[in-house]
């Protein structure tokens, strides 16, 4: 099926600018490359966008409003798809992490789930009450092939001290899960960073987010119970990088966080 076809314009305000922007462009007789032009893209970004499978920016939403004469409905459209909710976002991320290039995580609550043994996983979606925890904790272990695919994504992965030493299930569980973050951690492609517990206040201490690189295209996942929110405004994005450095800037070396995690697994004999 078309991707295309596979639109739902009643059903999502992204899927509703998909299709607006291919109506618009073909009601005024413009090719994809025209348009591409005059948004200063490539010709494969317009037909991403009118795909659904990348979204509108905000300044071309502005760009398109002003050159079409379309009363900022473009720029409306975005702003509010942007405040909404749109329960397709975790699937969406889902997808995307599959196929990433670059992943960069910062975590201050939980061992990425990424990198979690199969034990712990089942531990925190016990703790939550959770209906269908098979599947689950199946579809969790499912994520982590793209670890192991080829090429292998480039993973940088920053960690609150918390995330150690906060029990979930038993000791054992917790032993096994910092000797498989150590293990992931001396892999060529993945580096595993602590924020020691003596750094105090930090900008990270904000909440939990990822950051995904797509075919070039970088976007930010912000971590939330049971859902997320997707987001690719480039400006938006690129705060979220600038956190992420800066949340760096506090981390520990790796060889001193293998050692820090180290000295937590030792807590629990």
């Amino acid at each position: 099926m078309d991707r295309r076809e596979s639109l739902n314009p009643e059903g999502s305000l992204w899927d509703l600018i998909a299709v607006q922007v291919r109506r618009h462009r073909e009601e005024r007789g413009m090719s994809g490359t025209a348009l591409a032009r005059m948004l200063g893209v490539d010709r494969s970004t317009v037909s991403r966008l009118e795909s659904g499978d990348i979204k509108l920016v905000e300044r071309h939403a502005r760009t398109i409003d002003r050159e079409w004469s379309t009363d900022r409905l473009f720029s409306s459209l975005v702003r509010l798809a942007k405040e909404g909710h749109n329960r397709e976002w975790f699937k969406i991320h889902n997808e995307m992490e599959a196929r990433a290039s670059e992943l960069r995580i910062w975590e201050v609550l939980w061992i990425p789930g990424l990198l979690q043994t199969e034990a712990y996983t089942r531990a925190q979606v016990e703790s939550a009450g959770l209906d269908n925890i098979d599947k689950r904790v199946s579809d969790r272990m499912k994520r982590q092939g793209c670890l192991t695919r080829t090429p292998p994504p480039y993973l940088w992965v920053i960690l609150d001290h918390g995330v150690l030493t906060q029990p979930v299930g038993s000791p054992e569980i917790m032993r096994g899960q910092l000797a498989r973050l150590i293990e992931v951690s001396l892999m060529p492609n993945v580096s595993v960073r602590v924020v020691p517990q003596s750094e105090g206040a930090h900008v990270g201490r904000d909440g939990s987010f990822k950051l995904m690189t797509v075919d070039g295209a970088e976007s930010a996942y912000i971590e939330a119970s049971e859902e997320g929110r997707l987001v690719q405004d480039a400006t938006d994005v690129r705060s979220f990088r600038r956190r992420f450095d800066r949340i760096g800037d506090h981390a520990l070396p790796v060889r001193a966080s293998i050692e820090l995690i180290e000295h937590v697994m030792e807590g629990y004999r």
